[in-house]
C-alpha cells in the first residue's frame, strides 16, 4: 500500500505490525516480516568479528583511542534510509569500520582516522559477469587515492541472482574479494567471483566499498549486471 500522509513526510522502520520504507514507486506500508536466521557460515563470521571487535574496545583500546573515535565518528555523520545524516557513537564506528577489514583479511585498526569523513572513490564498472563460473570483470580507477596505498582495498561483495526484471536490490550480500592498494597500484579490470552460483540470463548485483588504510570506510555502491 502506496500512502502520503499529512503529518509523516518521511518514515523508515516497524512499529507494532507493520513497516514503513520506501522505493522508485514512492513510501509504502507493508506487514511485518520476523527474517529467518539460517546462520550460515559468512553470518557466523561476521557476528564473531562485531563480538571481538567489541571486547576489544572494552579491553585492548585505550582511553584516547577510544575518545578519539567518538570524535572521528561525531564528525562523520551517516546517511540513514531516509537520506537523513545522522552520527553515531565511537564504538559502533570502530566495528563498522572494522568488520569489513577483518573479512578481507586486513590488519585491523585501532587508532581512529585523523581525517574526518568516509573517503571517497570513483565508481567501479561490471565488465562482465559469467554465470557459469560466477566471476565478475571489475574495472576500477587505478589512479584513486586507495589503490597506491598499502593497508586498502576495494571490497567487493555479491549477491545471488536475480530477476533480470529487478531493479532495486537492497541486500542481502555476501563479501566476494577484494582489490588491495599497493605502492605499485593493481592493475585495472581484476577478476572477483561471486560466492553464489550464477546462470547465464540473471542479474546479479555488486557492491563496492573503499576501505583506506587509516580505517576509513566508505559509504557503498551498487550496481546490477546481467550474467553471460
Amino acid at each position: 500500500m502506496l500512502f502520503r500522509s499529512a503529518l509523516i513526510s518521511m518514515a523508515s522502520g516497524s512499529m507494532a505490525g507493520m513497516t514503513a520504507s520506501r522505493n522508485k514507486g514512492g513510501a509504502y506500508l507493508r506487514s511485518r516480516v520476523v527474517p529467518t536466521n539460517p546462520g550460515t557460515e559468512p553470518q557466523t563470521a561476521v557476528r564473531s568479528y562485531m563480538a571481538q571487535l567489541a571486547a576489544l574496545w572494552n579491553t585492548t583500546l585505550t582511553d584516547a583511542q577510544r575518545a578519539a573515535w567518538t570524535e572521528y565518528a561525531l564528525n562523520t555523520p551517516l546517511i540513514n534510509r531516509i537520506g537523513d545524516a545522522k552520527p553515531i557513537s565511537g564504538m559502533p564506528m570502530y566495528v563498522r569500520c572494522n568488520v569489513p577489514r577483518l573479512q578481507a583479511g586486513l590488519d585491523r585498526v585501532d587508532a581512529a582516522p585523523t581525517v574526518f569523513g568516509l573517503g571517497d572513490f570513483t565508481a567501479p564498472g561490471i565488465t562482465s559477469i559469467t554465470g557459469s563460473t560466477s566471476v565478475a570483470i571489475v574495472t576500477f580507477e587505478a589512479a584513486d587515492d586507495w589503490a597506491s596505498e598499502d593497508g586498502a582495498a576495494l571490497l567487493v561483495l555479491g549477491s545471488r541472482g536475480q530477476n533480470p526484471t529487478i531493479n532495486y536490490f537492497k541486500g542481502p550480500f555476501q563479501y566476494a574479494g577484494s582489490v588491495e592498494g599497493a605502492a605499485s597500484p593493481p592493475a585495472s579490470p581484476q577478476n572477483i567471483t561471486i560466492p553464489f552460483g550464477l546462470a547465464a540470463g540473471q542479474k546479479a548485483f555488486l557492491q563496492f566499498r573503499v576501505t583506506r588504510a587509516d580505517g576509513r570506510l566508505s559509504a557503498s555502491i551498487v550496481l546490477p549486471k546481467i550474467c553471460i
